[in-house]
């Protein structure tokens, strides 16, 4: 599957089928709970009546009371012992506890488990098929005996105190014969002591009443509602709806993305092919979005990357033309020399080339490990103090007709001098810009640096014919000879400034060139002072 669309939509669809089964598996656990919720509420509180009212009777009385309740319920009741029933420890201590015990024994049957007595360990059980109309009704007939022993008056509150102390899991309440809902046929069928059974306006409940012989109060049980159960097509339904809504979301979604990310193939394709000005259109602040930035900046690198080879596969071919032709000319002349001084001087220039040579393959070197961001930079602190000394040392008397000097230096509020950076990076920087200074000064050059808050300056200035403004850019450019500021005589190979753009750039920094107050070029590195920690740009 080579669509991102069918990619995710089959594995969302593997996922929804495993859900849909273990919501199967749920569904038919959680209908049994709630089927064994519903029969334990029905049948609760009047297995708890039952056996409260055995606990004071004799085993003679409790086993004649088993019969005639099994009679009324028709189901079989006995009065059995804990040992007898065999329960596991859990369901024994809830049964200690008071509370009623549904539990499925057998198939297609459940039997009711109520304490009778703690003491004694006797428990009252029952065999129930299904809670029909048999149980509202002797749970009834079990009330009312119950309710007949107390005056008229006091029958409300005995049965609110019943229903408090048994835990019915449905409504009883005592009414008038004239608020029960009831027609002529069934007030007729209560006078002569029958129970009725009457379905709620809704159909979906059935109420049963039975009329207090003596008193004026008809009790009312229920309504009792079936236990529904969830059934499965349900599920099905559900999962069939959500698998569609899921499909179409992740279709809309996963649509755009592959159009997004088509655009972004298209142009890798054009710059295979050799167009590297393809660019992705802006595609926002998304992933997608970032990948297209990131994308259009790996491609700008590269095309930035080929033009500077091929300029300087051009500029080295160029450079290279002249020291080889003075080599071979020297070579020639050599040979053809008359005595030794004249051999000796062919060999003195043909050295100097050898140098000149041999420098321009240190700068081509340099240039192009800082261009491709090859360099492993550890910063430091640097005293810029005795950097500028030291390099002023190295340098000035190569050029004695120069003067080279520290200018005004402003150190930081504290006092110190200290910049991070990287020490050997930052030296070959300054010598660069000091051996370019001495070259085009006709007297004097001048170093200083400052330090302004967290900023750090470094300038090199000279009194010589300076930089025409329009050219304050062009200057860094590699292999480049402005035609006031540098000839071929003033020697060089037009990389020294390229190359203290880069190192400054990876510094952080920016490289400016202005018009100094001795009346030449001002050339100054502006970098962070602190590096907070170990920086590799590779």
């Amino acid at each position: 599957m080579n669509s991102i669309f069918l990619r995710i939509y089959g594995g969302m669809l593997a996922v929804l089928v495993l859900v849909a089964l273990l919501g199967a598996g749920g569904l038919q656990l959680l209908n049994q709970f709630r089927a064994d919720d519903h029969r334990e509420r029905l049948a609760a509180g009047t297995f708890r009546l039952m056996a409260h009212n055995m606990s004071s009777m004799t085993p003679v009385e409790r086993r004649q009371a088993a019969n005639l309740w099994g009679r009324l319920l028709g189901i079989p009741l006995r009065v059995r012992t804990l040992d007898d029933v065999s329960l596991e420890d859990r369901l024994e201590a809830r049964l200690l506890r008071g509370q009623v015990l549904v539990e499925q024994i057998r198939p297609q049957s459940t039997t009711v488990f109520s304490l009778v007595s703690a003491r004694d360990g006797l428990v009252l059980t029952g065999e129930v098929e299904q809670v029909s109309e048999q149980l509202a009704r002797a749970t009834i007939y079990l009330l009312i005996d119950e309710l007949i022993r107390y005056p008229e008056t006091e029958q409300p509150q005995r049965l609110a105190e019943l229903k408090q102390a048994r835990g019915f899991g449905y409504p009883l309440q005592l009414l008038t014969r004239d608020s029960a809902s009831l027609d002529d046929d069934q007030r007729r069928r209560l006078d002569e002591g029958d129970t009725v059974m009457a379905l709620n306006k809704g159909g979906d409940g059935v109420r049963v009443f039975a009329a207090i012989a003596g008193t004026s109060w008809i009790m009312q049980l229920g309504p009792l509602y079936p236990m529904d159960a969830y059934p499965p097509h349900l599920l099905l339904l559900i999962g069939l709806l959500g698998l569609s809504l899921i499909g179409l979301t992740v279709y809309l979604l996963v649509r755009q993305l592959e159009q997004r990310l088509s655009v972004l193939e298209a142009a890798a394709t054009r710059i295979a092919g050799g167009n590297l000005a393809a660019r992705v259109p802006d595609a926002g602040s998304d992933s997608v979005g970032r990948l297209a930035t990131a994308f259009n900046g790996m491609a700008k690198h590269l095309q930035r990357l080929l033009a500077v080879q091929r300029e300087m596969v051009s500029a080295v071919a160029h450079e290279l033309r002249t020291p080889v032709a003075r080599l071979r000319f020297g070579l020639e002349m050599s040979a053809d020399a008359q005595s030794d001084e004249a051999r000796r001087k062919y060999l003195a220039g043909m050295d100097a080339d050898i140098d000149d040579l041999d420098r321009l393959v240190d700068e081509m070197l340099v240039y192009t490990r800082l261009e491709q961001g090859l360099p492993a930079l550890k910063f430091t602190p640097v005293d810029l103090a005795a950097l500028v000394d030291q390099v002023i040392g190295e340098l000035a008397p190569l050029r004695p007709a120069i003067r080279v000097e520290r200018g005004h230096c402003v150190p930081a509020a504290d006092g110190s001098s200290w910049a991070d950076a990287e020490p050997h990076y930052l030296r070959r920087a300054l010598s660069n810009l000091i051996t370019n200074a001495t070259r085009h000064a006709q007297t004097q050059v001048q170093v200083s640096y400052a330090i302004d808050g967290e900023q750090v300056w470094l300038r090199v200035e000279d009194d010589g014919p300076g930089v025409p403004e329009a050219d304050w850019e062009r200057v860094f450019t590699p292999f480049l000879r402005l035609d006031d500021s540098r000839t071929r005589a003033s020697g060089g190979h037009g990389l020294g400034l390229s190359i203290v753009r880069r190192i400054i750039y990876w510094h952080a920094g920016r490289s400016q060139v202005g018009r100094s107050e001795l009346g030449g070029a001002c050339f100054s590195l502006r970098w962070p002072r602190r590096r907070a920690q170990v920086v590799n740009e590779g």
